[in-house]
């Protein structure tokens, strides 16, 4: 069946990328019709139905929605990829993981392994694993959200019951961060899921309630994360007790199988400017200013040293010792506490800062297990990014967060960082391009999408970041988006025979 090139022009705010040859033809299996069409007959001699696919896709993209200029861009389809015929990928064990050779698993819980040049998540049955996924698999937690899963399932368990087989059949095999993980764990078939746990979160928070004067001052001039002067505070004493009573609640899963591993935070500011901060903010005395000193002068190999005599080296440096400071905390409770399953790491998400300092991935390859990206402001992922991360740290990466959000839903789309696109078919198609330049990265050992359900633009409550934004593959009251799930089924049906292709 003979299929023209499908190619997806889609706008942004970044330069385009090499495109396809729009008059090529492959032959490609398509797993469902589109939304409104009607499947036909197969006539004598076809063995499946024809189904009709537009060339060229012309549509748009900007990054927000003040944005006023939508600019073009290109992704690539599993159809637009010279040599590759989509189809189906090997059958899946209860894990997920894909019923071929074993790569040497004998432990019994999820690992990582490197084989013949490609990073692989290994299941415990010591199947080749990636983790295609969805953060927040959850029905949600807004008033008409605990309506809706009422009158439409009866509670939590008739809402996995139904909507975990549901993304299974979409191609994913795995649950994100902040999703409804005991419903999940304990279905008769469970999914293979994360968990999050946050003491460094938990005590920035219980800090924000402090009334001392010096805290009050700092959180005046916190960054858009809300820490104190844009600074783990990594060396207080205190944090340490949260760090013990936060990470206790890992022994409720170290015997799980099913669990693939945990994130400890998200999203903590590691910023270049920290010795400066450290050095200039807080007052005498505090300890981020007596550690900062201690530090700088170990360095420089001198007493009283100045911040004018360190270098921007330095300053990375100086955050990636700190980053280890908290690293060997959270490792050593985790640890204590489950030594069976993979730490996943702590989510990174800056481009100016963490995603571009080779000292804080070398750091993070001593303790990491996986290091993971919540990948925003780029289009896609960066080829050369993606091998330094590699090179720097010795170890895979996992993107745990990313996404775009559709004109066509309705929503506002005010809040968050992905991209915005101008209907749920173009999202699908970022989905397919992006995770293609994550497969042809060989260091990539899965992709979670942010959201599996919009926001709830009733939900005035929830973190400013997730108000009334498109973000899922499902409205808020589960009704579901088919003309992006279709694309990203196209996808998660072929991942690992696309992985293959590229391992040649």
């Amino acid at each position: 069946m003979n299929k023209t090139l499908r190619i997806l022009i889609l706008a942004g705010l970044m330069a385009g990328f090499s495109s396809c040859d729009s008059n090529k033809e492959l032959d490609i299996d398509i797993p469902t019709v589109y939304p409104g069409q009607t499947p036909e007959e197969p006539t004598e001699g076809d063995d499946k139905p024809e189904t009709t696919v537009s060339d060229p896709f012309d549509v748009q993209c900007k990054k927000t929605v003040t944005t006023a200029a939508w600019t073009t861009y290109k992704a690539y389809t599993v159809d637009c990829i010279e040599g590759f015929t989509p189809s189906a990928d090997p059958s899946v064990n209860k894990y997920g993981g894909w019923e071929v050779a074993s790569l040497g698993n004998t432990d019994g819980f999820f690992r990582v392994k490197k084989v013949g040049g490609r990073w692989w998540l290994v299941d415990p049955d010591g199947k080749p694993f990636l983790s295609k996924g969805l953060a927040v698999l959850s029905p949600g937690s807004s008033d008409r959200q605990k309506q809706n899963v009422k009158d439409k399932f009866g509670n939590n368990t008739g809402w996995a019951n139904a909507e975990v087989p549901f993304v299974r059949d979409l191609g994913f095999n795995s649950a994100g961060a902040w999703s409804l993980v005991d419903n999940i764990r304990n279905l008769e078939e469970p999914l293979p899921y994360t968990v999050i746990l946050s003491p460094m979160g938990s005590y920035i928070g219980y800090l924000r309630n402090s009334n001392d004067a010096v805290l009050k001052e700092a959180f005046k001039k916190s960054g858009w994360e809300n820490y104190p002067y844009d600074f783990a505070m990594v060396f207080d004493p205190q944090f340490d007790n949260y760090v013990e009573s936060t990470l206790s609640a890992a022994s409720a899963y170290k015997h799980d199988k099913f669990l693939i591993g945990y994130f400890i935070d998200n999203e903590i500011p590691w910023k270049d400017y920290a010795l400066e901060y450290c050095l200039t903010k807080w007052p005498e005395g505090h300890i981020n200013r007596v550690k900062a000193q201690q530090w700088l002068d170990q360095r420089l190999g001198k007493t009283g040293a100045k911040l004018a005599e360190a270098s921007n080296d330095d300053k990375k440096a100086f955050i990636a010792y700190c980053y280890e400071v908290y690293l060997e905390k959270v490792t050593t409770a985790l640890k204590k506490y489950d030594p069976n399953h993979l730490f996943l790491g702590d989510r990174f998400n800056q481009w100016s800062y963490e995603l571009v300092n080779p000292e804080m991935f070398k750091v993070a390859g001593k303790y990491l297990d996986v290091i993971s990206i919540n990948h925003y402001q780029k289009w896609e992922p960066d080829a050369m990014a993606m091998q330094n991360w590699e090179a720097w740290s010795g170890k895979p990466f996992m993107v745990t967060e990313f996404y775009t959000k559709g004109v066509d839903s309705g929503m506002g789309n005010t809040t968050g960082a992905g991209w915005i696109v101008k209907t749920q078919s173009d999202r699908g198609l970022f989905y397919q391009n992006f995770v293609n330049q994550l497969l042809k990265s060989k260091v990539c050992v899965g992709w979670h999408w942010f959201t599996y359900m919009d926001n709830d633009p009733t939900n005035t409550g929830s973190d400013t970041s997730n108000i009334d934004s498109n973000k899922g593959i499902v409205q808020w009251d589960c009704t579901r988006y088919d003309e992006l799930i279709i694309h990203m089924r196209t996808m998660n049906e072929c991942v690992y025979n696309l992985a293959k292709f590229y391992d040649k």
